[in-house]
């Protein structure tokens, strides 16, 4: 069975601290495996494979975090998940993993009408093998995965264009609101993707947990 918990809106690093401790419990056996999906304020966050400060745009938090990849945005309009997920109990095949995680944002596109697939070579989920609409970085540890995939609904695209997001020229990434032609909500995508991730893990349908109050202190 699968769990999935919508969080709503967290900072960065709220969400980081509790996405770290249910990974833990993961391992422990003390949680099913579980999507998060949460919707984050602006902030740039710095995969292993990193970039220089001086590259990023200016005026916008930066964390540096363990997930595979390079530098990538994440902020309002953007619909984030982080999939919680047993890989020893699924054949410790990461890359298949991985591969899921791109079916599931291609069904949940397709649900809007909107055709998406993977590239051969590139992680994530692009248009027209050219335009980049999601982005994907994950860990592992001790076989439980964390970190996740990010749909870009309708965000801010010009923050994409100042760096080079996932080491591409920002100015490649697209969003479902653009392809569409038309305004999107991020809710609009929740439960496209919700129905996408429990088809892909095999699971049956569990209701969403309400999203929680962000603390006042993160706000």
């Amino acid at each position: 069975m699968l769990e999935i918990r919508d969080w709503g809106t967290r900072s960065y690093p709220d969400a980081l601290a509790e996405m770290r401790a249910l990974r833990a419990a993961r391992r422990r056996g003390e949680i099913p495996d579980t999507l998060l999906l949460v919707e984050h304020p602006a902030v740039i966050t710095v995969g292993v494979q990193g970039a220089e400060l001086s590259e990023l745009p200016p005026g916008i938090p930066v964390v540096h975090v363990e997930r595979g990849g390079h530098s990538t945005y994440h902020g309002p309009g953007q619909l984030v998940g982080y999939p919680i997920v047993d890989l020893d109990a699924r054949g410790r095949n990461v890359r298949g993993f991985v591969g899921a995680l791109e079916s599931l944002l291609v069904e949940a596109l397709a649900e809007l009408g909107l055709r998406a697939g993977a590239v051969a070579g590139q992680r994530g989920v692009w248009v027209e093998g050219e335009r980049k609409i999601a982005s994907i970085g994950v860990a592992v540890e001790e076989w439980v995965s964390f970190h996740g995939f990010a749909l870009n609904v309708d965000p801010d695209l010009s923050v994409f264009a100042a760096f080079q997001p996932c080491g591409l020229d920002g100015r490649r990434m697209t969003s479902v609101a653009r392809e569409l032609g038309r305004p999107v909500g991020v809710e609009e995508l929740r439960l496209p993707v919700r129905r996408a991730f429990l088809r892909q893990f095999d699971a049956p349908v569990v209701p969403l947990a309400p999203p929680r109050p962000t603390p006042s202190a993160l706000a």
